[in-house]
């Protein structure tokens, strides 16, 4: 059975930090691009960051860009997105995602394999 599991969400204030992880089970995703999404109460759910297979190429949404940082590690099927400078609005449940092909892909429906989402709240 696939799943991706995140943790590492939780209440923190205003400029502060936070890493998010996903752990990724039940089959290889290194040839994988891997993304995170978020969805606030009331909204769509949104691209946030995506990372292509090899770690080598990134992409961020604009009201990310300068501040969320995303990462792998194939050796443990895991991807991370470090949060820098957060802010209220980065509120939100935020989603590990995973497809087969390019990392150029911000569409939630790019992504076929979904994990049930960590929560971060962002307090002023």
């Amino acid at each position: 059975q696939v799943q991706l599991v995140e943790s590492g969400g939780g209440l923190v204030q205003a400029g502060d930090s936070l890493r998010l992880s996903c752990a990724a089970s039940g089959r290889t995703f290194t040839t994988d691009t891997m993304a995170w999404f978020r969805q606030a109460p009331g909204k769509e759910r949104e691209f946030v960051a995506s990372i292509s297979w090899t770690g080598y190429s990134t992409y961020y949404a604009d009201s990310v860009k300068g501040r969320f940082t995303i990462s792998r590690d194939n050796a443990k099927n895991t991807v991370y997105l470090q949060m820098n400078s957060l802010k209220p609005e980065d509120t939100a449940v935020y989603y590990c995602a995973a497809r087969g092909g390019t990392y150029y892909a911000t569409g939630r429906s790019d992504y076929r394999y979904w994990g049930q989402g960590t929560q971060v709240t962002v307090s002023s």
